[in-house]
């Protein structure tokens, strides 16, 4: 089980779109997901449709160290498709699942003020180690808030990789570089208990085809070393069109909405991402091949 959190200490920047679409691609890819809301502004327990509503959601899941089936709610993704454009069931065992966030009175953050660090960093972790998770899912991704605070370090103790959105703009830029370098730096004191902060991938997120695209990128990349040589840039970018947009207002991934342009660019940042499922198509991408035909 590979998990992956998207984390950023700045809001706006496209966290929820890629968390949800990267969950919706992967399943229709044919895998089980689970997507976590980890953020007090609950915008990916809201971007799905739910097939099954769960009783309970983050503040359980966190506050008992256990992740149950009363937390766990069923986003429904028709097999029929979207707008008359049928999209093949993917295989038997995909799951997309999702721990909504049920936090924003801000209790859960302030119960878990109280706890041991250690505790406290392994909230996520722990659970998600547990070999019922492991066994029932192949990705779990988790959205979270654009500011610092305890569920975010929790989040970040629980990833395999990070994946950082920053949009190409100058204050952007500038936040992403020092907000960075500050999350870094908090938890690289986590080396003293035997563990280690995960790699980071950042990605250019609503991005234009300007010369400001690429000068943000160049910066980036020339501040590998004052990040700790931790971050890399992804080669893939996520553009601003109005296909995110319609796919969220629809509540499908937007490969479902745009199958070329959009599909093509969720692809190859999943490959980037994932490099073992490299080749793997969506049901409606013109290269797919149904081999259980």
């Amino acid at each position: 089980m590979l998990t992956i959190t998207v984390v950023s200490t700045k809001g706006g920047v496209g966290k929820t779109t890629l968390a949800a679409n990267l969950g919706g691609l992967l399943h229709d890819l044919g895998l089980s997901v689970l997507l976590i809301d980890a953020d007090i502004q609950p915008s990916l327990s809201r971007y799905y449709e739910l097939s099954h509503q769960a009783e309970k959601g983050l503040t359980e899941f966190v506050r008992s160290g256990v992740l149950t089936a009363d937390c766990i709610s069923h986003c429904k993704l028709s097999p029929a498709g979207y707008l008359g454009k049928p999209v093949i069931s993917p295989a038997p065992n995909a799951k997309l699942h999702l721990v909504q966030s049920d936090t924003r009175d801000g209790v859960l953050q302030d119960w878990m003020a109280t706890r041991n660090p250690m505790d406290m960093l392994l909230r996520l972790n722990r659970p998600l180690q547990h070999a019922d998770v492991t066994h029932t899912y192949d990705v779990v991704i988790i959205d979270t808030q654009g500011a610092v605070g305890h569920l975010q370090d929790a989040a970040v103790m629980a990833a395999d990789l990070l994946l950082v959105p920053v949009s190409p703009d100058v204050v952007s830029a500038r936040e992403f570089l020092h907000g960075t370098a500050a999350l870094i730096e908090r938890h690289e004191c986590v080396a003293n208990f035997g563990m280690k902060m995960p790699p980071m991938k950042a990605v250019l997120s609503r991005s234009e085809k300007t010369n400001d695209c690429r000068v943000m990128t160049d910066i980036i990349r020339e501040n590998f070393i004052t990040m700790r040589g931790r971050v890399n840039m992804l080669n893939t970018a996520v553009p601003s069109t109005v296909a995110y947009r319609k796919a969220a207002t629809a509540q499908v991934p937007v490969h479902w909405i745009d199958s070329i342009k959009a599909a093509e660019t969720m692809h190859e940042l999943l490959w980037e991402l994932i490099p073992s499922v490299t080749e793997m198509y969506a049901p409606n991408h013109k290269r797919f091949v149904n081999y259980a035909a």
